[in-house]
């Protein structure tokens, strides 16, 4: 029974650390996902794009999130090798960093971080204030889960199970070594392997030599989570997960080799074992760094390791490809199917319009512009394909709700491509506009309306989850979504009629520039948030008219 007791409460202490980091992750993603996509595009050099890469696996909690945004990227074209896998690279350094941070005794603030992130949580209006309030409650939960992990090893450190798993251990280091590659794989994050390896080793649980060749190990189970999610991504995707598994797996098994082999371990400061664990792995991801200077001279090995498939070398990318089917059209499940597809295709030639508006904004190219107007032309042709696909089924034999899915797909293909017209129409001519007559937008105003154009990346990846999954709570994240892009256009327009009252001669020879591009990115996302009406509309959670519906007799007395 003791054992049975010690396993449960350590699932349960272990599941509460996955949660908590997983919450925290979660929290940033929805609140600065775009600002993170700006953040990973625009790094050139290697030491900046490490940097870069420390600043978001600490703010992720996770290096292999940030493994996989940058794999995500390269797939665009938007990310070189050589600077992906040098962001790859300080990502994990920036995990390393936070174990240390996280590792700190900091139980009296549990009660406070609860306090607030559950206050911002539950009664903040705003979904910027909700979302700081799960992050603050994410971190609360790690602190919590790390003193129930603590409080789980202290009753079996003196009993005979745990002395007799460590000696084997200690006897093993390769054993050990591949149970924290396990571990880390297996719950899919490095951050909390190494912090459960870290406290259980603080409290003499495990003795010192053991916890480092699991924490050397959880740095090859961690390489390997990005290279098993990554899996069907294209082959240019796959190559920096893969890279960066050989570099850092192959490191890590030498590293344990000599810690164990040697008496190098001697040369460390005296200091806690628990500290001396998460200064190793701090160490152990620095060095790393080292290899920075040869990130790009691997891509050619890479190549060669993982090659492109000969039929898709120079083609038409997928998305640019029709998905109908006519050969299903007798069947309204599998055509509607097909329609669903052919939508969420559009939805990504629509992002891969968006992404690169502001650029013209700051840089006007017109090869840049003509590319993006020659993307509508596809948005153009789906929405024909889709109108014709539609019209040869047999509605006649189609069910209630297969005849409203039906018109649901086709009114938001109709709103994507509206969504692509003001791209074209609207916001490629301001920004030509605003290039002839050789104007500038303030720095504010830029700033203002960058944050309204990542809202729109973020409202599209949302929106194309919205449309596989058909997903009740994040439809309604999306139409909250316009309701924050009503207020940011509000915001923005206030902000720039303060600035023109104040004298601001930029303001004022941009003002119709800022003011247009405005409301076209508002209308804009309009269009995308359009997806989640009926979906709530069907589950009860949607008004019909926001308009009083009858006047008190006081009020028609008045008129």
């Amino acid at each position: 029974m003791a054992i049975l007791s010690f396993l449960t409460q350590l699932a349960g202490a272990t599941m509460l650390l996955l949660f908590a980091v997983r919450m925290v992750r979660t929290g940033i993603e929805r609140a600065y996902g775009a600002s993170f996509r700006r953040t990973v595009t625009t790094a050139r050099n290697p030491l900046g794009a490490a940097g870069a890469g420390v600043v978001m696996a600490i703010i992720l909690q996770s290096s292999a999130a940030v493994a996989l945004l940058v794999a995500g990227f390269a797939v665009s074209g938007g990310l070189t090798f050589g600077t992906g896998l040098a962001m790859i690279l300080g990502a994990d350094l920036g995990s390393a960093l936070l174990i240390q941070v996280l590792s700190l005794k900091l139980d009296w603030l549990v009660p406070i971080l609860l306090a607030l992130g559950g206050f911002l949580f539950l009664k903040a209006s705003r979904r910027s204030y909700k979302q700081a309030g799960r992050m603050i409650l994410g971190v609360a939960f790690i602190l919590i889960s790390l003193r129930f992990l603590r409080d789980t090893m202290d009753p079996i450190r003196d009993s005979t199970f745990l002395p007799a798993i460590s000696e084997y251990l200690a006897r093993d280091f390769i054993t050990a070594f591949l149970t924290g590659a396990a571990l880390a794989f297996v719950m899919h994050s490095s951050v909390a392997t190494v912090l459960m390896c870290v406290t259980v080793v603080s409290i003499g649980a495990l003795p010192l030599n053991v916890g480092i060749s699991l924490v050397l190990g959880a740095n090859l189970g961690s390489a390997l989570i990005p290279v098993w999610l990554s899996r069907g991504l294209p082959p240019v995707s796959t190559r920096l997960p893969f890279a960066n598994l050989g570099m850092r797996g192959s490191f890590a098994l030498l590293t344990v080799v000599i810690v164990n082999r040697t008496d190098i371990m001697t040369w460390m400061p005296e200091m806690s074992a628990g500290q001396t664990l998460i200064l190793l792995h701090i160490m152990f991801n620095t060095a790393l760094l080292l290899m920075l200077p040869v990130c790009a001279r691997l891509e050619g090995p890479m190549r060669r390791l993982v090659p492109d498939p000969p039929s898709q070398l120079d083609d038409v990318p997928m998305h640019h490809r029709s998905v109908l089917d006519d050969t299903v059209l007798a069947s309204p499940v599998q055509a509607l199917a097909c329609l669903r597809r052919e939508t969420l295709r559009m939805t990504q030639v629509l992002q891969e319009m968006t992404e690169p508006v502001m650029e013209l904004y700051s840089e006007f190219e017109s090869s840049q512009m003509r590319a993006i107007r020659a993307k509508d032309d596809i948005l153009n042709t789906a929405l024909d394909d889709i109108r014709r696909y539609a019209a040869e089924l047999p509605y006649d034999h189609m069910s209630k709700s297969a005849k409203k899915e039906l018109r649901d797909l086709m009114e938001y293909a109709i709103a994507l491509e509206a969504a692509g017209d003001i791209i074209v129409k609207r916001l490629t001519a301001l920004a030509a506009d605003k290039s002839e007559q050789s104007l500038s937008l303030s720095r504010t105003g830029r700033d203002e309306l960058t944050a309204m154009h990542d809202r729109i990346v973020q409202n599209l990846a949302l929106a194309s989850n919205v449309l596989i999954s058909g997903d009740v709570e994040s439809a309604r994240l999306l139409l909250e979504e316009k309701n924050e892009m009503a207020r940011l256009h509000r915001r923005t327009r206030k902000k720039h009629l303060k600035r023109l009252s104040l004298g601001s001669g930029i303001s004022l020879d941009s003002s119709d520039i800022h003011l247009e591009t405005a409301n076209a990115l508002k209308d804009m996302n309009s269009q995308i948030a359009s997806l989640a009406y009926p979906i709530l509309y069907r589950e009860g959670q949607l008004l019909d008219t926001r308009l009083v519906t009858s006047l008190s007799p006081e009020m028609e007395h008045d008129d």
